[in-house]
């Protein structure tokens, strides 16, 4: 899988990774379980890392951490996950809570989950990373309505990672936001890449296009990520599944040409966008 480099640090990270949104809520449903770590085996073998999860998606975060655990698959994980509620001492008790769930002690990106009082919160990550406690700080949102206030954070404060909506049929984001990112050496993580999934169903119902071939498309959820990573600015796209197929159909995206936008914008009408 290709990879691009973290801009703070200049390390690579593999541009597919997998979302737990959803898909990783099976804590109650432990006949699920071994279908996941099947989505994490097929994530790592094919050369991805990044795992996203937060407070906010149920027992995902304890799933994530006890399939990591049997699996002794840790240490291929690039985990990432957030703090999503108000106040210093609350916040600091939620991210213990979430590295004994995770069954680690150190995570790789601690992010401010939807900008959720991220003033207090910023302090906290600050110590923490001076501490060794995570790499990396980063702040998340899924809206367009919310890209102003994302943008302001951007300018004013030094991050490693900003986290956004992204995806074929919503290009807001290429307004300001990815632009940005390049200008202030944020590395972006990209969600709800096929749009939430509406997009995606869409398209389902008309043929793959010849030209998908050109540039290594055998699915359309190729097709969707590659265009999200048609953007230099773009360091890795987090779609969310439950399905080890699906895994792996995703992660191919993450090989082969990604055309720049000249390829896109001539061939976007066809799409209907």
């Amino acid at each position: 899988m290709d990879t691009r480099a973290i801009p703070s640090t200049g390390a690579r990270l593999p541009v597919i990774g997998c979302g737990t949104w959803l898909g990783f809520d099976v804590g109650g449903k432990p006949h699920e379980k071994p279908q996941r770590a099947q989505v994490l085996s097929a994530l790592f073998d094919s050369g991805g890392s990044v795992v996203d999860s937060s407070p906010m998606y149920g027992s995902a975060e304890q799933v994530v951490g006890e399939l990591l655990e049997q699996a002794a698959a840790h240490e291929r994980a690039f985990l990432a996950t957030k703090v999503w509620i108000s106040g210093q001492r609350a916040g600091i008790e939620q991210m213990e809570r979430s590295m004994t769930l995770l069954r680690t002690t150190h995570i790789d990106l601690m992010q401010v989950h939807n900008l959720q009082d991220w003033r207090t919160h910023l302090a906290t990550l600050r110590d923490w990373k001076a501490a060794g406690r995570i790499s990396y700080i980063g702040m998340t949102h899924y809206t367009d309505s919310a890209h102003p206030e994302l943008e302001q954070v951007m300018r004013a404060e030094t991050l490693d990672f900003v986290q956004f909506n992204y995806s074929i049929a919503d290009r807001n984001a290429e307004r300001r936001l990815l632009p940005l990112a390049a200008e202030r050496g944020i590395a972006v993580l990209i969600n709800l890449p096929f749009g939430g999934g509406k997009v995606l169903k869409a398209l389902r119902q008309q043929p793959l296009p010849g030209w998908a071939q050109e540039i290594g498309c055998a699915s359309w959820n190729q097709l969707l990520l590659k265009f999200v990573l048609s953007q230099p600015a773009v360091t890795c796209v987090i779609p969310g599944t439950s399905s080890p197929e699906h895994m792996r159909d995703n992660a191919a995206a993450g090989t082969g040409p990604l055309p720049g936008a000249d390829f896109w914008k001539p061939r976007l009408p066809e799409l209907g966008l």
